[in-house]
This record gives structure tokens, C-alpha cells and sequence, in this order.
């Protein structure tokens, strides 16, 4: 098998900027790709971490790789706690919103628990949010009206996919 080659640190800015724009293209693969090259050549760098999870969390609802065991290890890397908390809600919000798309054959009560989730965690970051950023409340509130339109209860307590 082939080994990865190294990503000179030089080229980190133009690799983010490239990241996110497969994003962009819907082609989180790639981007979370990039992102891995990122941060073997730069370990801490925090906007490639982020965009890591963002890409990681587009595949959520997708065929492939739903569930990845590296979102917990990605999020802890997050340095910033309010943006920690904040993109720990986007990974639940987009996992119910995956649960959502699969039909009712279970998948209801489990998005429920998974915009439960995804509202804790929004509401962790409201609290500590900087001045004038109201991020997590919009994202709520997006979560709240998702959960109403599709009159969401609550059921039997799923697992926790993080774990």
C-alpha cells in the first residue's frame, strides 16, 4: 500500500480554502481528506479541525460512515469551548435531521432524542456565547421548528451515536 505523503505547512492556507469549497461541491469527502492532511501537518489548527467535523457531519446523511466514532475526538479538539458546544449541536442537529430523511420505522423517536441532544448542547453554547453572537439561539429555534413540524415526542431513550 502506497503511505501518505506529507503536506508542507506553506500550503495549509490554500488546502483549508480548498477543504471547504468541496464542501461546498457537497463532496464532504474529499474535504474531510484535505482536512486529515491539514492537521497531520498542523495539528491545532482550529479552523481545519471545525471544518473536519462539518465535513465529517455532512456525511452523516449519506449512505456511508454514518455514526463515525472520530466525531467525539474531533470535538474535544476544539480549543474554544463556546465553539465546541456549538458544533458538538450542529453534529446532533444533522444526525436528527438524517434520521428524519430514513422514514418512520424507528428513526422518529431517535431524532427526538438526537434534537434533544442537539438543543442541549445550543443551549450550553447561548450561555457562554461572545456579545452579539446569537448562533446557537437561531439554530434552536431551527431545531424546535423541524421537531414541531414533524410533531416529535419523546419515546424510548436512544443511544448516543458520539459514543
Amino acid at each position: 500500500m502506497p503511505e501518505l505523503k506529507p503536506l508542507s505547512k506553506e500550503a495549509v492556507p490554500a488546502a483549508l480554502e480548498r477543504a471547504k469549497h468541496y464542501r461546498l461541491l457537497n463532496e464532504p469527502a474529499a474535504a474531510e481528506s484535505i482536512c486529515r492532511d491539514i492537521l497531520r501537518a498542523d495539528p491545532d489548527n482550529q479552523e481545519a479541525i471545525i471544518t473536519l467535523v462539518l465535513a465529517m457531519s455532512d456525511r452523516v446523511a449519506s449512505v456511508y460512515a454514518v455514526g463515525d466514532p472520530k466525531f467525539r475526538e474531533c470535538l474535544e479538539k476544539i480549543s474554544d469551548e463556546y465553539l465546541r458546544a456549538y458544533y458538538t449541536g450542529i453534529v446532533y442537529e444533522r444526525k436528527a435531521k438524517a434520521l428524519l430523511k430514513k422514514g418512520p420505522e424507528g428513526s422518529e423517536s431517535n431524532a427526538y432524542q438526537m434534537f434533544r441532544q442537539a438543543l442541549e448542547w445550543f443551549e450550553k453554547a447561548e450561555a457562554i456565547r461572545p456579545e452579539g453572537n446569537d448562533d446557537a439561539i437561531l439554530r434552536w429555534n431551527g431545531c424546535v421548528r423541524v421537531m414541531e413540524a414533524n410533531n416529535l415526542k419523546p419515546r424510548e431513550a436512544a443511544g448516543d451515536f458520539l459514543e
